[in-house]
């Protein structure tokens, strides 16, 4: 028992790297990058307040517990810009040896938990999965839009392809879907935003 102990604690000083890992979205007063624990704070928060918004009951806990553990591989994989076609080629690979490294400072049982968590989180079969994924898609729409589109503006970034890559949040709700078509539009209308 003591050596699982060890192990867990391990992990959990592991996982504070996240908080040194910067997503290319500013936080929304636009001062400066984000980071995963922030952004993973956030989606939490989300899920917690936003559920009611789900077009199929979910499991609030278990979204909750695919939230916390979703970025843990950028640790060693990195934050894989959406929009960088090159890098997500090989995204799910380096992602995957990451899962398999983290996940795998826990005991046994507890280290397949959180990697099967993670994923069903990446296959978006399940309706948990599929909120997650949508309000991880949703957070750094609404970022971008009330920064005034700085990722979006530096990277070159057109609604078209915000649209396109968000177009799942539909999936898991029709309202969070309605609510980003209308932060793309605010954000060309008040210039943020390419056509």
């Amino acid at each position: 028992m003591e050596d699982n102990f060890s192990k867990q604690m391990a992990f959990l000083i592991e996982i504070d790297k996240l908080k040194r890992v910067e997503r290319r979205a500013k936080i929304m007063s636009g001062d400066r990058l984000e980071n995963d624990a922030e952004h993973t704070w956030h989606l939490a928060m989300m899920a917690l307040v936003l559920q009611g918004h789900a077009n199929a009951e979910v499991d609030l806990l278990k979204v909750l517990r695919m939230l916390l553990v979703h970025d843990l591989v950028e640790i060693d994989a990195g934050d894989t810009f959406a929009y960088d076609t090159k890098g997500n080629e090989d995204k799910f690979e380096r992602e995957m040896n990451a899962a398999k490294r983290i996940f795998g400072l826990l005991p046994e049982e507890q280290a397949a938990e959180l990697k099967e968590l993670w994923l069903e989180f990446e296959r978006k079969e399940s309706q948990e999965a599929k909120f997650a994924s949508a309000l991880d898609r949703l957070q750094p729409l609404i970022h971008n839009h009330h920064n005034h589109g700085d990722t979006w503006q530096k990277y070159g970034i057109t609604s078209g392809q915000v649209l396109s890559r968000n177009r799942e949040i539909a999936d898991a709700s029709d309202r969070l879907w309605e609510y980003a078509q209308e932060l793309v539009q605010k954000s060309v209308d008040q210039g943020f935003l390419q056509e």
